[in-house]
């Protein structure tokens, strides 16, 4: 079975990427830190085992942008909430199952990623938890044929996102996978210290 792993990306401009993070140690430095992490991210996850892809945001300007590898396949991402981008997404895979990510995950390995699509044998999805009730991680064993609510009415940004997204795979098998941390702030940068601290969760 083919696996395909979609990687979320925004183009690394001050003020239009991890603003958050930027409030906290300045939208120059924000930037200049998710452009190093994601080249890292990237480089990390090329394996025989799935083919690699990137979903792009601003469609036209991350389409035609140099930061990015040249021999990776890119995806605009298009119009709408973060749901609606990331359902887009996964229905793009028509040939096996897939698993889609952001790329501000300093901790996460090949190892995680694998162990994903393993849950996907016995089960028709897989999330990897965020310890402040998100995600970093949803897989789709049919990813081209998700229900039509899916990841409709998620309160995102909130603790209840992991919940609210599971709630929308009515009779779907859910498996969790390893629980990590994502960047958001700068006492996130200093939780995660290179991943070092990310931890299991089955």
């Amino acid at each position: 079975m083919r696996r395909t792993l979609i990687v979320m990306v925004k183009e690394p401009r001050p003020g239009r990427v991890k603003t958050r993070l930027g409030r906290d140690i300045g939208m120059t430095a924000a930037a200049w830190w998710f452009r190093h992490q994601t080249a890292s991210l990237l480089r990390r996850l090329r394996d025989p085992r799935w083919r690699l892809v990137i979903a792009i945001s601003p469609d036209m300007e991350g389409l035609h942008s140099r930061v990015w590898p040249a021999d990776l396949r890119r995806l605009p991402q298009g119009r709408g909430d973060l749901g609606a981008r990331m359902a887009r997404m996964l229905r793009t895979v028509h040939d096996g199952h897939a698993c889609l990510i952001g790329a501000d995950i300093p901790g996460v390995r090949p190892a995680h990623i694998a162990r994903a699509f393993a849950r996907l044998g016995e089960h028709d999805a897989v999330f990897g938890p965020a310890p402040d009730g998100g995600f970093w991680l949803v897989g789709l064993k049919r990813p081209a044929r998700p229900p039509a609510g899916f990841f409709l009415t998620v309160r995102w940004s909130t603790a209840d996102a992991l919940s609210d997204s599971v709630a929308t795979l009515p009779d779907h098998r859910i498996a969790l996978c390893d629980t990590l941390r994502d960047v958001d702030t700068a006492d996130d940068l200093t939780m995660t210290s290179g991943g070092s601290r990310a931890s299991s969760g089955g």
